[in-house]
């Protein structure tokens, strides 16, 4: 098995009044050589975003768009009359393909939003662009994999255009639990949304994440009760 452990602290960060990102990967004016994309995965953005801030409409194309607000709503447009709003426990996907305009906006003028924005680059460039989001069940995840985000038909989730899988869990202190790949030879990109855990003889904590990779299962270990996501992704 390959490590690479990235600490909360060592995350790159913004800070623009409305908007306070956490970076795991370069982007925007944040560049880190060592930290540009895990694999397929490219972007994995923390944002603090505050009651009333909005990003306004502009584009993408050729890329998998995934939000997973962490506490309070998104609300969502594109040019493609996609719309909704989107909450904790809900997760959106868009496929940028061969070009969409969104913008996401913090439902409430008052409350603060969190989130997880996360990209990953498509099987195929310039696909028809699309949107979806759906509800799951966050007892579901209690000390298993919920598999949000898939191309499977068997994982009954979200549809992604690449060989990737998203999985969400709540495992409780003592509990261990087992990561099987649902593509040979994918890495996983694991972050701890909150807890303390070890894998192997590494121990993260809150917000810290670790990409594995030359290996399809490993065993998670909560210390403490935590939450976790797991990004599975193309190495190339």
């Amino acid at each position: 098995m390959n490590a690479r452990i990235i600490r909360s602290h060592e995350r790159g960060s913004a800070d623009y009044g409305w908007l306070k990102p956490n970076y795991y990967f370069s982007f925007s004016q944040y560049h880190n050589p060592q930290w540009v994309h895990f694999g397929m995965l490219r972007v994995l953005n923390d944002d603090f975003i505050a009651g009333g801030g909005m990003f306004p409409a502009h584009p993408h194309d050729n890329m998998e768009i995934v939000t997973i607000p962490l506490s309070g709503a998104v609300q969502h447009q594109d040019n493609t009359g996609g719309k909704g709003i989107i909450q904790s426990g809900d997760i959106q996907i868009m496929s940028a393909g061969s070009g969409i305009v969104h913008s996401e906006a913090n439902a409430s003028a008052t409350d603060p939003l969190k989130l997880f924005q996360i990209w990953v680059f498509p099987k195929e460039r310039n696909i028809t662009p699309r949107y979806d989001q759906r509800s799951f069940d966050v007892k579901e995840r209690i000390n298993k994999w919920q598999i949000v985000i898939s191309p499977l038909p068997e994982d009954n989730s979200l549809y992604i255009h690449q060989n990737a899988r998203f999985a969400l869990t709540k495992l409780e202190a003592g509990k261990s639990l087992l990561y099987q790949n649902g593509f040979s030879g994918n890495g996983v990109f694991l972050v701890v949304i909150n807890g303390e855990i070890s894998i192997d003889n590494y121990t993260l904590s809150t917000r810290d994440a670790i990409g594995i990779s030359e290996t399809d299962s490993f065993e998670v270990n909560a210390t403490t009760d935590c939450e976790m996501l797991a990004i599975e992704v193309p190495m190339r």
